[in-house]
Parts: C-alpha cells; structure tokens; sequence
C-alpha cells in the first residue's frame, strides 16, 4: 500500500469565509425539507385529504408504490379521525438525519416528540414492528440536534387491532425516551393526554425541530469508542495484509490531521492500494482515533458501498452483543447498531444530510471517504439532483459539492 499527499505534505484551502456560499433552490423553497408533508396539526384537520395526500406523492423522488399510497390514505384517514383541534405539529415521512430512514409520522405536540409506526393490515404487534418503531426513537434521540433534549415516544399502530394493554413507561437511562407502545387506531386519542399528562417542560418548536442537524449525543460518542476499543488495525486485519503497514499508514494520516487541527487549515490525504491491502481498515481505525467529545471533534468513515456499510455495521453490532453477554449484560442488536452507526455512514445519506441547508457545516472535522473513485462526476450528479432530489440549479460533481464549496469546512477533511 502506498499514502500520497499532495504535494507539501497537504493542501491547504482558503478559510471557510472566504468560499462564498452556493444556494440551491430545493423545489421552490431552501433548505430542503425532511418530511415529505408538514403543517400545524389544526392546518392537517382543515386541509382536505386529497390535498394532503398529492403533497406527500409529489415529494416522493423516488415514485410511490400503490401498496405505499394506500398506506398514505389508510394513515391520513385514521389521524383526521383521532386527532382533535390542538397546538402542535405532524410531520409525514420524516427523514432521520444520516440513518436513510424515514418515521412515518411524528408529531410534536408540547414538550413531546411522538413516533408514529403504522402497521396497514395488521391485527397484532410482532416483535419486529416494535423493535423497528424503537430503532427510530432510538435513531432520532441520538443522532438529531434538535432531540437530544425533548421527550421522545415511539408508538406502533397495527391498523386492524382491537384495544390493547399499553403502559407509559420512561426507559431505566434517564434520557427522555419512553418505552415503546402498542395501540389501536382508535386508542391514539386517548393516548396522547395520557402521555401529555405524564410528560412536563417547554413546548418543542416545531420548526427548529424539524431544522435540526445531524449531531450525534455525548452518549453515543462514549458508546462508539468503547465499541471499538478492542478493535486496532493490528488486531482486526489479516496477517497477510500487512499490519505494521497499515499502522504506519493510519499514524501518517493521524498525524497530518494534528497538524491541520494545530495550523487551522485543511487537508486531503489519498490512501491507495490493491484490492485488500488494507485501505477500508486504515480508514475505519483514523475515524475512530478522532473522536473526542469533550473538543467536539467528530469523525466519519463513509461509504458509496451500502452492502460495505450493511456489513461493517452488522459485524460490529454483533460483536457488541457478544461481548457485552459475556459480561452478563444482555442488550438488543438494535442499540448496539445504533452506535455503530456514528462513524459508519452511507455517503449518499451524508450528501443528502448536506443539502439540508448548504450554510451550516457537518458536525465532523475529519472525514474519510471509501472507495472514493465512486463519486459522481458532474453530469451524473447535477442529473440525480434534478430528477430525484428536485434541486434546481445545482451545478457540482459530488467530489467538488462535498470538498471544494465547503461543505466540510470544519478541520480537516481525508
């Protein structure tokens, strides 16, 4: 394997004030939106259903799924008929910053943040439909700015359910997130009181909330390093890969970012090699090196590869899960994974995160790109930014979007 720096060791770039400002116009409006519909919960109850329903379709970049458009209507008929005249806000197909998922519904009502999960169809709550509502709160709590601090209630709602037996529990860590619930559409109604009555604090701005950045929490920084603290370079690669290498490589790189951090300045390393040599290792050990919570610094390994990220993912997460049950400790894959997902991301969900709003930087100050000769060049980027994403205007390869404008401007980048 071989590391080139540009030449100087790195390549210094002009301080983030002197680049200026490159502003989208994101289907008529900037910055993006993260729900594919949004309004004030007494603006939802007036707007009639067709209505609602064409703003969610047309937000969809993808196309919508009859099966998908039934959902809509089965969810939108249920909340115009539980929901009553009320301060608050709902939020359809509300994307979670980075974790390429998207809530159903979430509505902030108060001080309150619930999550709703709509099973069409369903008579009973399995277990992965309550798992998969909690992964959302979980997601949410951990990784949006903006709801680290409220409190936060995932609520699954199998569409055909009779009345079921639901308690309003908060969970033993103390951070404002509850215990998963389990109700019939028409229990909504009542649920919603109850669940106000049990919560206390200052009622959650909806549109700050719905601007919140990606941001990860104190927590699942602390739980991130501790779930690679036994994985370094030396320990995890192959023997025929070339430990000592990869060692030298990741301190060259390490050392560059003191060096960048120290002068206030940016770099750009390269790290090349064959198939195998290591480059994904050396990438995953710097990421996890520059995390400190205590200076804000933030790191990154993204990827373009999404089975690459599925599988890193799944293998730390389940490495988690074994460790801690040889402790006696037993947690579910769910957390674990949520952890792992902090310096593990799909580049495209970290792009996309970007285009949020193009004046605010990422959180992170070093971010590693794997397999970087995937990138789009200009006409493939400015095509899919037109077509999927509706950003008029937009005129950058994903190289130059992610490097050059700005966009992580922070420290350094690698």
């Amino acid at each position: 394997m071989s590391m080139r720096r540009l030449p100087g060791q790195s390549t210094s770039v002009s301080p983030r004030q002197n680049i200026p400002a490159q502003v989208y116009s994101v289907g008529g409006t900037n910055p993006m939106q993260r729900a594919y519909y949004s309004d004030s919960i007494n603006g939802f109850l007036k707007t009639p259903p067709d209505a609602v329903l064409g703003a969610i379709t047309k937000a969809d970049p993808f196309g919508s799924q009859p099966s998908q458009v039934a959902a809509w209507i089965e969810e939108i008929r249920i909340l115009r008929c539980t929901l009553v005249p009320r301060a608050g806000s709902i939020f359809f197909e509300f994307s979670i910053p980075r974790m390429g998922r998207r809530i159903d519904v979430a509505l902030v009502i108060g001080p309150v943040i619930l999550v709703l999960e709509f099973k069409v169809g369903e008579e009973s709550s399995p277990a992965y439909a309550i798992d998969q509502v909690t992964d959302y709160a979980l997601d949410l709590k951990n990784f949006h700015e903006t709801s680290h601090s409220p409190y936060i209630v995932p609520i699954l709602i199998p569409t055909e359910a009779k009345d079921l037996t639901y308690r309003i529990a908060p969970t033993p860590h103390g951070d404002r997130l509850l215990h998963p619930i389990s109700i019939s559409p028409t229990q909504l109604k009542e649920a919603i009181p109850k669940i106000l009555a049990f919560t206390k604090g200052d009622a959650v701005d909806h549109a700050t909330w719905e601007q919140g950045r990606y941001s990860p929490t104190p927590t699942i920084i602390e739980a991130a390093l501790a779930l690679y603290a036994n994985h370094s370079v030396a320990d995890i690669t192959r023997n025929d890969a070339g430990s000592t290498n990869l060692k030298t490589t990741s301190d060259a790189i390490s050392q560059v970012i003191s060096d960048s951090r120290e002068h206030g300045r940016k770099s750009i390393c390269f790290v090349t090699g064959v198939p195998g040599a290591g480059k994904t290792l050396v990438g995953l050990d710097v990421a996890t090196r520059h995390i400190d919570k205590k200076s804000a610094l933030h790191s990154v390994f993204l990827s373009g590869n999404g089975p690459l990220v599925a599988i890193l993912r799944e293998a730390l997460a389940r490495d988690k899960v074994s460790r801690e049950s040889l402790k006696g400790i037993k947690i579910k894959k769910g957390e674990a994974r949520s952890e792992v997902q902090m310096f593990i991301q799909n580049v495209h969900h970290f792009r996309d995160d970007c285009l949020q709003d193009t004046t605010k930087p990422p959180v992170e100050h070093v971010a590693l790109f794997d397999e970087a000769q995937r990138a789009w060049n200009r006409d493939k980027t400015v095509d899919f930014m037109c077509r999927k994403k509706k950003v008029q205007g937009f005129d950058q390869s994903e190289p130059e979007f992610l490097a050059h404008d700005g966009i992580l401007w922070v420290g350094n980048s690698v």
